[in-house]
């Protein structure tokens, strides 16, 4: 993120290169860059004859650098912007001799969407030293996390920890759906809000008290009657939480409750580092290591491993999967 608002604040400061070319796993902040070039580089009138929008399945390389060889008209600069350039990856690199010579009159934004250029070839070295490369990935769950409390502040709001772990569990790291869901709540709730738990569940149809979140909270806590409420929940809204979900969430948590056992330095900020969780979260581990000791983990472990094959099918042929997490929950917590 701090790339990204560096490479906007120079664009604003009037520091404009002839080739942004934005790669990477993460496509929202892609489209962050390129959505800003769209929208801020040229005045509404000049973009009628100065601004194309191509299209990677569209169009060839030479198609390219056809358009980004034409001057101007009545403007001081063109922008042309390449979207899922991605779909070019077999003939990018003859982007290369343009790269090295590229019209100064001209703009070229390439987003070139989960793939990334080969740092060894010409034309990444070309780029380099002409105009721009954005290269990202994606962000781990924690940072997720704190990412959504950001941007909320950002924009004029708070989000309780929880709310935002909510969010996480739910929608998965795509930051692109977190947003969506995010400026729905905007239009809903006056600025200054606080994103509660409640507010989620009301506006986004995620419950704050049957989700992955709570049962791996009542499973660190050894709090059985919590937990199969939530497994039974589950069980009647399988479309709504996927076995391959809640299992996968489990597996992360015991790896990261294993990790908290082996450290010598338990404090508060560095377990959080290690485990790379939001500090919020590490007195559920705390929590949760008291409750399962290392070789209980191990085992625990084990079970997720058998219940995810489980759950594809393997060994367990059309049985519902509900039962399937009734039957590891009964594992875990005996």
């Amino acid at each position: 993120m701090d790339d990204v608002k560096s490479i906007v604040s120079a664009i604003k400061k009037g520091e404009v290169k002839p080739i942004y070319f934005l790669m990477g796993e993460e496509p929202y902040f892609i489209d962050k860059i390129s959505d800003y070039i769209e929208d801020h580089l040229l005045q509404e009138e000049e973009k009628g004859f100065n601004q194309m929008v191509l299209y990677g399945r569209d169009v060839t390389i030479d198609d390219i650098v056809g358009n980004a060889k034409r001057y101007p008209m009545m403007a001081e600069r063109q922008v042309i912007i390449v979207k899922e350039a991605q779909d070019l990856s077999r003939s990018i690199e003859q982007l290369t001799s343009y790269a090295e010579n590229p019209q100064p009159t001209t703009v070229l934004v390439v987003n070139y969407k989960y793939k990334k250029l080969d740092k060894r070839k010409k034309l990444h070295k070309a780029i380099a030293k002409s105009g721009v490369i954005y290269d990202n990935k994606r962000l781990y769950d924690n940072q997720v996390v704190d990412w959504i409390q950001k941007e909320m502040h950002s924009r004029g709001f708070q989000i309780s920890p929880k709310a935002a772990q909510m969010l996480l569990e739910f929608l998965g790291n795509e930051l692109g759906k977190i947003d969506n869901e995010l400026r729905k709540l905007q239009l809903i709730v006056p600025k200054g809000t606080t994103i509660t738990p409640e507010l989620i569940e009301e506006n986004i149809g995620i419950s704050k008290d049957f989700n992955n979140f709570e049962l791996r909270k009542a499973i660190g806590m050894k709090d059985s009657l919590k937990a199969h409420r939530i497994i039974n929940y589950f069980s009647q809204n399988e479309k709504d939480n996927p076995m391959v979900v809640t299992v996968a969430l489990l597996f992360s948590f015991f790896s990261q409750l294993q990790q908290y056992h082996a450290l010598a330095d338990q404090s508060k900020g560095n377990v959080a580092k290690v485990l790379k969780v939001n500090p919020y979260f590490v007195s559920d581990y705390v929590s949760a290591a008291k409750n399962y000791n290392m070789k209980k983990v191990s085992s625990i472990i084990s079970f997720l491993r058998e219940a995810d094959v489980k759950g594809k099918g393997v060994g367990a042929a059309n049985v519902p999967q509900g039962d399937l997490l009734k039957e590891l929950l009964v594992k875990i917590m005996r």
